[in-house]
């Protein structure tokens, strides 16, 4: 036996050490390795490129309100209404979704206040189904901008979607006009309704609440659409853009006002909220 096989035996009769293997993620967009756990303390930005990596409910919870809020109930809908089954039934991914996120659907809200600015806040989970929005979603929406007007404040809603919950049919795309109505209402009542678009934000939400803003804010680099660039692509024949349906081609063209690092995302919903619930005239 030579003497470099007697050191792998030995080195191999030591007990080995369980070692995470969430230790470290690699940045999708420039490759750069991060210890795990110093992109959560940047708030889920690669420190390299600034890429903004999506996060979950409860973490922009965190990082937007104040300490202190509350998390809202969801409303109770009818689950698989029409009997939907593909290769799993529809009950079946609820029920998997749910375990593995830690709110019971994609869009949750929260009451208290930002900066001391009290708020609504919505933030939809792309974690949870990819975000779609089925009838859960649609109520949840209705029962944030319910509880702003009830409490006089602004409502606040961060979108991440791939657009209608397919499961649900007919019934997600009625989600539709019913955002819009409740948008209408908040309009009514005098509050100041924010979107914060964030990556992705497709499909129906961006065909309805997503784009129904008094103020459209967007992070850096996310994707912002309703249709796929590829069918965008073969419909028109044609090449798109660089940068076609990111949040600074859309910043550039009007359709969204701002686009903010999610480092000062808190301190300018703050700063909106103020303006426009101001209620002297200059």
């Amino acid at each position: 036996m030579s003497w470099l096989s007697k050191v792998r035996n030995s080195l191999s009769s030591l007990a080995k050490r369980d070692t995470p293997d969430n230790l470290w993620m690699k940045c999708p967009n420039c490759g750069e390795m991060l210890f795990a756990k110093d992109f959560e303390a940047n708030l889920s930005v690669c420190p390299r490129c600034e890429h903004h990596g999506r996060i979950g409910a409860k973490a922009r919870f965190e990082q937007i309100l104040d300490p202190g809020y509350a998390v809202l109930p969801t409303p109770h809908v009818p689950e698989n209404p029409l009997g939907f089954r593909d290769t799993k039934k529809y009950p079946d991914r609820l029920k998997a979704a749910r375990a593995a996120n830690p709110f019971p659907d994609a869009l949750t809200n929260a009451f208290g206040s930002i900066q001391g600015a009290r708020a609504v806040l919505g933030v939809q989970d792309f974690a949870f189904m990819g975000g779609s929005m089925g009838m859960a979603v649609g109520e949840a929406f209705v029962a944030g901008a319910e509880r702003a007007i009830a409490e006089k404040c602004g409502y606040v809603i961060c979108t991440a979607a791939g657009g209608a919950r397919m499961q649900e049919g007919i019934l997600s795309l009625m989600q539709m006009p019913k955002t819009t109505v409740a948008t209408r209402r908040l309009a009514a009542a005098g509050l100041p309704y924010i979107v914060v678009l964030t990556d992705p934000t497709t499909g129906g939400v961006t065909a309805s609440y997503a784009m129904l803003g008094d103020i459209h804010i967007a992070e850096p680099g996310a994707l912002i659409g309703f249709a796929g660039q590829r069918v965008i692509q073969d419909t028109i024949r044609e090449k798109l853009p660089e940068g076609f349906q990111r949040a600074e081609y859309l910043h550039a063209h009007g359709m969204v006002d701002m686009v903010v690092h999610r480092k000062d995302m808190k301190a300018t919903l703050a700063m909106l909220l103020g303006y426009l619930d101001r209620k002297e005239v200059a």
